[in-house]
């Protein structure tokens, strides 16, 4: 018998699949985004599948993994783009879609198991005390919140709300451990960034508790600029408007929109860079003063929940996913420009790449602050001209928050992060939860200069 037909032999009556084929597909996410991922982590596959119904099942399954020393790789609805929920060394993949209860809403506050769809906790929270989550991502529609929590940082919301690391985010994380005797552990005030995008090296989230923003009518719209420039000048004033309650403020250069927006066929005119807004809709009347100040034009409009597609599936990620639909040479990068002077640096990156790093801006609140993250998408040519670009980058002052990396320290911040460290080492003694997405685990001194995935040295 193989360790995982012994695995599963105690755990009878929780659901397993061994189905090649379909353990193959519940091992992959969105990494594909990356032409680097997709070389280093396309033929990597889970030995099965467990999906645990409640936490006393997942309590089972995490204390077999350990007596069986088998690798955990946690997974939500798999909508991550960096390999979060990737198995890098076998085992099983544990998918967590079962744990999908909203256990209670109060006014300003929900919480909800981590297998809970976004949009489905908005649906309750919203009939029931009038109040929807303060962000999501561009995968609101099929995302789960533990997944968000685990694997996500920011998304349509944060023009307002900033990042899932600002204080006041996340209210508490229920998660389990995984040691012999698994410990239920709820984590609340700054203990949260211990598990905060931490994909699930060290510990299982179980319930997150959120707070809420008042519910809107959202209404999407689409605005029209001449330039770059002065697209990125009014996204930049329209997101300090702190009276205007808004959602999404994305700047998308030509001839992205043109070319890869087929729903906006013949609405967004050739050579025009756009602005996507979500605005509440009491708003509205203010939205065309200050479009005509910086030059320009409303091209559409509609409520978002109306809409066959909402405008924020081509905000965020899902702008590079627009384009991969009809170009699989595409890829994008992912882009700190820090304030004060961010839209200077989008202007010398936008000069100094032009066409073969297309600009998509997305605008936050940032430390309290606005700025931009940019999400250009790259027309991939090698890998070492990729690395070119991403250097070009960090040299001018641009951190690249690096989604050709599936590494925690790699896409973050380029450092080791000291204080989930030391609760892996107390959660997951045994170092098998998600194996190989944390440096740190086996190199605690890491840094960039090591210049090398873990993966890539151990294989």
């Amino acid at each position: 018998m193989s360790g995982i037909e012994a695995l599963l032999s105690e755990l009878q009556d929780i659901p397993a699949e061994t189905d090649r084929a379909l353990v193959r597909q519940k091992s992959r996410d969105f990494f594909w985004y990356s032409p680097v991922l997709k070389r280093q982590l396309d033929k990597l596959t889970a030995e099965a599948v467990v999906s645990p119904r409640s936490e006393d099942e997942l309590a089972r399954v995490l204390a077999a993994c350990v007596r069986h020393r088998t690798p955990v790789t946690p997974r939500g609805a798999g909508t991550g783009n960096y390999g979060q929920a990737m198995p890098l060394c076998g085992g099983i993949v544990l998918d967590l879609s079962g744990l999908d209860r909203v256990l209670w809403a109060k006014p300003g506050v929900v919480r909800a198991q981590c297998g809970a769809k976004l949009g489905e906790i908005d649906a309750v929270t919203r009939a029931s005390v009038g109040g929807e989550l303060r962000f999501h991502p561009s995968t609101r529609r099929t995302a789960t919140i533990g997944g968000f929590i685990a694997g996500g940082s920011s998304g349509i919301g944060s023009c307002t709300w900033g990042i899932l690391r600002e204080p006041g985010n996340i209210l508490g994380l229920r998660l389990m451990t995984m040691e012999e005797s698994p410990r239920v552990l709820e984590l609340r005030g700054p203990d949260i960034q211990k598990a905060n995008h931490a994909y699930g090296t060290n510990g299982i989230i179980t319930e997150v508790e959120m707070p809420l923003a008042p519910a809107w009518t959202w209404v999407d719209l689409i605005a029209g600029f001449p330039t770059l420039e002065a697209a990125a000048r009014f996204a930049d004033g329209f997101t300090r408007q702190d009276g205007i309650v808004k959602k999404l403020v994305s700047v998308i250069d030509a001839p992205v929109p043109q070319r890869y927006f087929k729903a906006f066929e013949g609405v967004i005119p050739d050579g025009v860079a756009v602005v996507l807004l979500m605005v509440a809709e009491p708003f509205l009347d203010l939205v065309p003063g200050l479009l005509a100040a910086y030059g320009g034009t409303e091209l559409y409009r509609r409520e978002t929940e109306a809409a066959d597609v909402p405008l924020y599936e081509y905000s965020w990620n899902h702008t590079t996913l627009q384009a991969l639909k009809t170009d699989r040479s595409i890829t994008y990068l992912q882009t700190l420009f820090p304030p004060p002077s961010h839209l200077a640096k989008v202007a010398e990156m936008a000069e100094r790449f032009g066409d073969e790093v297309p600009m998509h801006l997305e605008f936050v609140k940032f430390g309290g602050e606005v700025c931009c993250f940019g999400l250009q998408l790259v027309r991939f040519t090698t890998e070492a001209r990729l690395a070119e670009i991403i250097a070009a980058h960090e040299a001018a002052g641009c951190p690249i928050f690096n989604p050709h990396a599936f590494t925690l320290e790699e896409g973050g911040m380029k450092k080791v992060d000291t204080l989930q460290l030391a609760f892996k080492r107390e959660a997951d003694p045994h170092g098998l939860l998600n194996p190989g997405k944390m440096l740190a685990w086996e190199n605690p001194d890491w840094t960039p200069r090591d210049g090398v995935h873990l993966f890539e040295a151990a294989g």
